[in-house]
């Protein structure tokens, strides 16, 4: 059982957090922590403070006030506890230090703490990533008449999310009461609205020239916060000291999603090639004028000025592959051309992988104790594509499948 310490108990997402927890199987709150007492409603001790606490735990969870942050981290730095902070509101000061006390414990921080809202951010960064700056961008967020920090911290998420894909360079704009100037394309819009009882909600509007997309978010209920902060409960118990988010949680089973398996492919690998960028380029050029589609390109490091290059193309196109390059017969006069028709390319492929380290380790491993031979690998952030012996090509299959569930 997972015990945990409710920092914020009195509150309204504390006490959410407090009855999600008792309906669940692995995890009891061992205690809260508030200025406000504890009330007959709580089946736990609550105290005046995270230090002042005197009961054991496991890791704790924090829905409090940004103005508690100098208390929280120095009582669990103090208890070595893991903790999570779904509190929003933090300054880039107050980020810094939940940083530097990463370094000494693991702390899971995110504004958020809904797996819609996360998806929600990966859906905005590709959406900018296809528009681009030929679409404004405007982000509007509503939340109850209680909430103090406007915008909110899921707002400042979302934009944060959109401008990686600019490189930082949207210029944020909270509201536009007395601007008297037309907007501006590196503007992105920030919009807080407060009222009633609403959970959150957040929009974002990308509006083009008569055309407008947008992306929406509707919370229901508190409770989705609180499920997912007792998902990032478990994710981080015995996690080593650092600073971990919600993509890495998302994405921690995801490392390998998706295999792909084709024999439609031949290798060719050309040996003794000049380091030249304008002779290498032209090889390729001339491949793409002869309508010769390549994939898996793999270059080796530079020995004595000369590279090998490998790459990979239909079997059909095996003949007038070999006459094109064989036409630079003349710059690269020690060139060799190898050609290899009876391989499979396997490619494997997850979100997980650009969060997740050793993933590249366990795909080798599976094949080494398969006893498959690798014979070229290319990689990218999310993808790991090989080329292996045809003949192996069950065995390395199941070996992938195996290992990651597939």
């Amino acid at each position: 059982m997972i015990r945990i310490i409710i920092h914020g108990c009195m509150g309204r997402m504390g006490r959410v957090v407090a009855a999600t927890a008792a309906a669940a199987e692995d995890i009891e709150v061992a205690a809260g922590v508030d200025l406000v007492k504890g009330d007959e409603s709580m089946d736990f001790p609550v105290f005046s403070s995270l230090e002042d606490c005197t009961v054991p735990a496991d890791v704790v969870v924090d829905f409090s006030s940004p103005k508690a942050l100098d208390g929280l981290l120095k009582g669990a730095a103090k208890k070595s506890l893991p903790l999570i902070i779904a509190t929003t509101g933090h300054t880039a000061e107050d980020k810094a230090r939940i940083a530097e006390i990463a370094g000494s414990i693991p702390v899971f921080a995110s504004a958020n703490m809904s797996l819609g809202i996360n998806l929600l951010s990966e859906m905005a960064q590709k959406a900018a990533t296809v528009l681009g700056e030929s679409f404004d961008i405007e982000i509007i967020e509503r939340h109850h008449n209680q909430k103090k920090d406007a915008p909110s911290g899921t707002a400042l998420l979302l934009a944060d999310a959109i401008n990686e894909v600019f490189l930082q360079g949207k210029k944020y704009v909270y509201g536009r009461h007395g601007r008297e100037e037309k907007r501006q394309t590196p503007d992105l819009g920030i919009h807080a609205i407060r009222g009633g009882t609403i959970v959150g909600e957040h929009d974002i509007l990308f509006a083009g020239k008569d055309e407008l997309v947008e992306l929406r978010h509707s919370a229901a209920s508190r409770h989705i916060f609180a499920l997912g902060a007792l998902e990032a409960v478990r994710y981080i118990l015995g996690k080593p000291a650092g600073l971990y988010s919600m993509k890495e949680m998302i994405t921690a089973a995801s490392a390998v999603t998706r295999l792909f398996v084709s024999n439609e492919e031949a290798l060719v690998s050309l040996y003794r090639i000049t380091l030249d960028p304008r002779l290498i380029t032209g090889i390729f050029e001339t491949l793409g004028q002869g309508n010769v589609n390549v994939d898996l390109i793999s270059q080796t490091a530079p020995v004595d000025g000369e590279v090998s290059i490998s790459f990979t193309v239909f079997k059909k196109d095996i003949d007038k592959t070999t006459e094109l390059v064989e036409s630079f017969r003349q710059s690269v006069k020690n060139l060799e051309i190898k050609v290899a028709d009876r391989i499979t390319k396997i490619a494997v492929e997850g979100p997980g992988m650009e969060t997740q380290s050793g993933v590249a380790a366990r795909v080798f491993g599976a094949l080494a104790r398969a006893d498959v031979t690798i014979q070229t690998i290319t990689t990218s952030e999310t993808k790991i594509a090989l080329i292996i012996p045809q003949k192996d090509e069950e065995k390395a299959v199941g070996a992938i499948k195996s290992t990651f569930g597939l």
